[in-house]
């Protein structure tokens, strides 16, 4: 994908998904790579890697915006990512910046695909047609992958945040939901992707007879929860959940 002064060619390596990253950083691209690389992580590949060989930097503390993304992909979608830098003078850059406290950064790509952390993770996904039927189907799905997995602890707020998740879908787009289930190292995230374009507004319940369980409420049930645009399409809205640490919740991610 070409977008002003940095170009992003996704392809893969091994179990991988990496991303050339080419052009010049400056203060015109940071947005676009920040949000590229950001979208193209809400397709949760198994590992990301942004190798930045061919990257010219403007401005030496741009280099900030790898630390970012690693931290921002941490809670979701919870994937390693690694950064590859050629030439010593991008590594010790980077270094500077405490880039490498955030992400490994190797000098090539096998070496830095090695150093991607893969934890043992469960997925499972399902599209829910549009029907009067879908909250029931989600509820039920829930609990039985839950069940499944051996957490059926979080299986309540999970249940309540999907079906929030999925209503809204069918309330405010012509998408039919499409239900994705993490579990990595006991921290389950409830994912809806849909095909609109528009982010996500969780409207609080005007009256206890309206549907939803409102914004307040998914923000109290989540340690973090936001929306994020698909390098694909449309939008991804998502909640993390975590035993026993439940909290007031985080404003949302864009």
């Amino acid at each position: 994908m070409s977008a002003g002064p940095v170009e992003l060619a996704v392809g893969r390596h091994e179990e991988a998904t990496v991303v050339w990253v080419t052009g010049e950083l400056n203060l015109a691209s940071y947005p676009i790579l920040r949000d590229g690389l950001l979208k193209i992580a809400t397709d949760t590949p198994e590992g990301l890697v942004a190798d930045i060989r061919g990257l010219a930097i403007a401005e030496s503390s741009l280099v900030s915006v790898f630390s970012l993304i690693a931290m921002r992909i941490g809670d979701w979608p919870g994937i390693p990512f690694t950064v590859v830098a050629g030439s010593a003078g991008q590594r010790a850059l980077l270094s500077r910046h405490v880039v490498d406290r955030y992400a490994p950064v190797r000098a090539d790509l096998t070496a830095a695909t090695a150093a991607l952390d893969h934890p043992v993770r469960r997925r499972s996904e399902r599209v829910f047609a549009r029907s009067e039927a879908a909250s029931a189907q989600v509820r039920a799905f829930v609990t039985d992958k839950l069940g499944e997995w051996a957490v059926p602890e979080l299986a309540d707020d999970a249940r309540l945040i999907a079906t929030e998740l999925v209503e809204n879908v069918l309330r405010h787009t012509t998408s039919e939901p499409k239900l994705r289930l993490d579990l990595r190292r006991g921290v389950c995230t409830v994912a809806v992707a849909d095909q609109d374009t528009r982010p996500a507004m969780l409207l609080e319940r005007l009256s206890p007879f309206d549907p939803g369980i409102g914004l307040k409420l998914v923000a109290q049930i989540a340690r973090t929860w936001g929306c994020s645009r698909s390098w694909a399409g449309g939008k991804v809205v998502w909640a993390v959940l975590v035993p026993g640490a439940r909290t007031a919740g985080d404003r949302p991610a864009g």
